[in-house]
């Protein structure tokens, strides 16, 4: 009875979630809860207690973790600072004689903005409020506005750098250490955020191209649900700017400049990603006052903005912490390890499983409590079976980011509606999403036949 303990108490941490209570306090309450039921009927060990004090100060001082708040601050004043608006609007101009010249603006930017904030909803939000007024009024149909919204917002699962690559960067380095360990190698390799940085850059743009794709050939074979601007609009647009070379220097390079220059910076060496993180705030810094957009206001509402989510970051990684020592003091590692290893299909069926479960996982859970509950249980597992780190956190980047996406439960879904006038209907915006879809599920196909894809570029920087 005993061994189906671990089982039983992830299922009541599921409920409890779906209930909707506190993601870090139900991680921290039930475990401790189940800790105390399994003391006083002799199934737990109390030495998985009197770790977790250590476990937490070595969250607390880790170097890479400091990258969070400085990414989030990063990303936060780009957004509040109007620069996204202006990098939206430029980019309309660049593009406004091109089929579906609007949609591929709104691919672009949440490409960018993805990149430099790493929230879903953060992103959704603000793409949803600066641009679906705009398309709807432009004439796009409202399936298609709301899909390219939806899509492009989970970009910031898989562009770099990102939050949920920055977190699962350093989940996998300590699994994969872990996992040699377990083996009997105790000089083991190691993979860094900056790896997987590497890793994401081609399967990220690949994407990006994809729904590029997707908007320019649907404005091609169906005009009508993305029409083209007028001439009279193009002309109107255009008046506003000296030329086409000021408005791509006003609107794409001083974005595209900060964020090559972060990424650059952690694939060369030349930093680490808490490094370049800095370099990274104090660049959008820069960038708003450029803009004539950084005042006081703007400052706190950013640093507002940072306290809470880096709070909640570090609460959740508490809560995981706590669950993660008690899921295994009652055996459920050791459970969770005979279960994948006796899969008929060997490492093919065992990664399988895996996706699957995080792929559901992700209607009730965000990327954090995942990355942080599921992966270092069973990543070393996994890389034991001799599955590639970067290639691994990639595809669980991209898992995630698809089920962010799928209807019904996807939170991209949830977060436009939020903001979506009401003419947008639930069904335009899940109908609307599955092209998008599809396209993730095929690039996740693409890379299980060709790792190379995510392997390649961090070999070749190695």
């Amino acid at each position: 009875m005993t061994e189906l303990l671990p089982l039983l108490f992830f299922l009541v941490i599921c409920a409890a979630l779906m209930l909707g209570y506190p993601v870090a306090l139900t991680l921290t309450g039930v475990s401790l809860g189940f800790a105390g039921l399994g003391l006083l009927f002799g199934a737990f060990d109390v030495i998985y207690l009197e770790l977790i004090p250590n476990r937490l100060y070595g969250i607390l001082t880790n170097q890479n973790l400091l990258a969070v708040p400085l990414f989030v601050f990063m990303g936060t004043m780009l957004e509040k600072s109007r620069v996204a608006e202006d990098l939206l609007n430029n980019m309309a101009v660049v593009f406004a004689r091109v089929p579906g010249g609007l949609g591929l603006s709104v691919v672009l930017v949440g490409m960018l903005l993805a990149a430099s904030t790493g929230i879903v909803g953060a992103t959704v939000v603000t793409m949803g409020i600066l641009s679906l007024p705009t398309m709807l009024k432009a004439g796009y149909k409202p399936s298609l506005a709301a899909g390219t919204l939806c899509a492009t917002g989970t970009l910031g699962q898989i562009i770099p750098p990102s939050i949920c690559l920055v977190l699962l960067g350093e989940v996998i380095s300590n699994a994969y250490q872990q996992s040699q360990l377990n083996s009997g190698v105790f000089a083991p390799d190691t993979v860094s955020i900056g790896d997987l940085f590497a890793g994401a850059i081609v399967p990220g743009l690949l994407l990006v191209f994809c729904y590029g794709a997707y908007v320019l050939l649907t404005a091609l074979f169906k005009p009508a649900d993305a029409p083209s601007l007028k001439a009279a609009e193009v002309n109107a647009l255009r008046a506003q700017h000296k030329s086409l070379t000021l408005a791509l220097l006003k609107g794409l390079l001083p974005p595209v400049f900060l964020v090559v220059t972060v990424i650059g910076s952690i694939l060369l060496g030349i930093a680490t990603p808490t490094e370049a993180a800095s370099v990274g705030a104090v660049g959008a810094l820069f960038l708003a006052a450029a803009k004539r957009a950084l005042g006081l206001s703007v400052l706190h509402e950013v640093s507002l903005e940072t306290l809470r989510v880096t709070s909640m970051v570090y609460l959740i990684l508490v809560g995981a912490a706590v669950f993660s020592s008690v899921f295994r003091g009652f055996g459920g590692d050791t459970l969770i390890e005979e279960l994948l290893l006796n899969l008929p299909g060997g490492v093919v069926s065992a990664v399988l499983l895996v996706m699957l479960l995080i792929f559901l996982l992700g209607f009730i859970l965000d990327f954090i409590e995942i990355t942080f509950m599921v992966v270092p249980l069973v990543g070393p597992i996994l890389l034991a079976m001799g599955v590639d780190p970067v290639w691994l956190g990639v595809m669980i980047a991209i898992n995630l980011q698809t089920s962010f996406l799928t209807p019904p439960f996807g939170f991209s879904l949830f977060y436009l509606r939020s903001v979506a006038p009401p003419e947008v209907r639930t069904q335009d915006i899940y109908r609307g999403v599955i092209p998008f879809v599809a396209l993730q599920i095929a690039l996740m196909l693409l890379l299980a036949a060709w790792p190379q894809l995510a392997t390649w570029l961090p070999a070749q920087l190695n």
